[in-house]
């Protein structure tokens, strides 16, 4: 039997799901890019698992709270910014997902895959960010996964609109993030 496993980074956000024909492993990462990166690779070297589901919560700056994202592409933002030679600041995990036939049909609510920007910092103020959610943890996992070769997609339910009092919100909306991620992940197949 395969085994998924699914991380999570505040234990708020944490709920079990059922995968049909997967055994199904949880990870706590704890919030930020080292933490997330150490506590999965930490994960990946015990479980050795065939895929990694991050599953959260995301702001957004043009999207509706309640909506759920699928990402299979991650930006750094805090990369991108200085944009050093050499230094990549973003994956795009599309065909690896493809060529092992895993998550085909799972798609955001907005009917189209999406992109995760990822920083150390809770983004309060509406700037320009590439990317349909901000999170704080996923480019540190997808990173692990691109070394070790493992298909990686994040499922992010979005919480707060960033630059309308983002943390507070974030803070309110978690056991809304839970209800809305069992829904969606009701009669999923990977």
């Amino acid at each position: 039997m395969k085994e998924i496993l699914i991380t999570y980074a505040v234990k708020d956000e944490f709920m079990p799901i059922t995968l049909e024909g997967y055994k199904i492993r949880y990870a706590l990462t704890g919030i930020g890019k080292a933490k997330a990166a150490m506590k999965l690779t930490e994960a990946i070297c015990e479980k050795r698992p065939d895929f990694v589901l991050n599953m959260g919560t995301a702001g957004t700056l043009n999207h509706a709270i309640g909506d759920v994202f699928v990402c299979r592409r991650f930006i750094d933002r805090d990369f991108q910014s200085v944009k050093l030679p050499g230094v990549e600041f973003e994956i795009d995990f599309n065909s690896i997902l493809s060529e092992n036939g895993i998550a085909l049909d799972w798609i955001s609510s907005n009917g189209q895959t999406a992109v995760c920007n990822t920083g150390d910092s809770f983004v309060t103020q509406a700037e320009f960010i590439e990317g349909d959610v901000v999170d704080m943890e996923a480019f540190a996992q997808a990173i692990v996964c691109e070394e070790f070769n493992i298909p990686f997609i994040a499922v992010k339910y979005i919480t707060d609109i960033i630059g309308q009092n983002s943390v507070k919100h974030w803070e309110d909306k978690l056991a809304d993030a839970r209800i809305g991620l069992d829904a969606w992940f009701r009669n999923k197949t990977v």
